[in-house]
């Protein structure tokens, strides 16, 4: 048995789960509603306040999928309650966000500022000019934005200039050294 795949999910005060044909989950809480098509394999029931994933036999791809529709059917569940945030700083001399309504502006350096709509759903706070929160109720949608930010300039390894997670270490390099005689 999957050890994650097995484990209840408990729906909190506030929030419902209904399960429609071909698995699609809907998942309504105070933050808003996601719904998603799980796979059809799985059979997924809601027992008093928890949320059941179980599949049909034990072959390999039925392993991999039981684990991963109770993780999706687990985020989205946190994702209305508390919803998700990714944290980017900007470094480098000159380079700074700003927020022009739901357009977030980004000066990186280029010979042009870098515009980007908010996708629908999704909040980009611009806390000072060198953090950007993101904010959104769907952990995929968040996570796919922020590296879609993190891809208009990456960090570098030598000075370290560019966009990076909060969280994430650049691993630096040594620059060159002058020239001996």
């Amino acid at each position: 048995m999957s050890r994650i795949g097995r484990m209840p999910i408990a729906i909190p005060a506030g929030v419902t789960v209904d399960i429609a044909e071909n698995n699609k989950v809907t998942v309504k809480g105070p933050k808003g509603t996601l719904e998603r098509v799980l796979p059809a394999e799985m059979s997924i029931k809601v027992e008093d306040a928890h949320v059941v994933v179980s599949r049909p036999n034990d072959l390999k791809r039925m392993k991999a999928l039981h684990g991963l529709t109770r993780t999706l059917i687990s985020n989205m569940v946190t994702g209305v309650t508390q919803g998700y945030e990714k944290v980017l700083e900007i470094n480098g001399v000159g380079y700074r966000a700003a927020k022009q309504g739901k357009k977030l502006v980004l000066s990186l350096g280029y010979s042009h500022p870098v515009e980007m709509m908010d996708p629908e759903g999704l909040e980009a706070v611009v806390e000072n000019p060198n953090k950007i929160v993101i904010k959104g109720i769907d952990k995929e949608k968040v996570g796919q934005y922020a590296a879609e930010i993190r891809d208009k300039r990456r960090p570098e390894p030598y000075k370290g200039k560019g966009i990076k997670y909060a969280d994430e270490v650049i691993r630096r390099k040594v620059g060159k050294t002058g020239k001996k005689k």
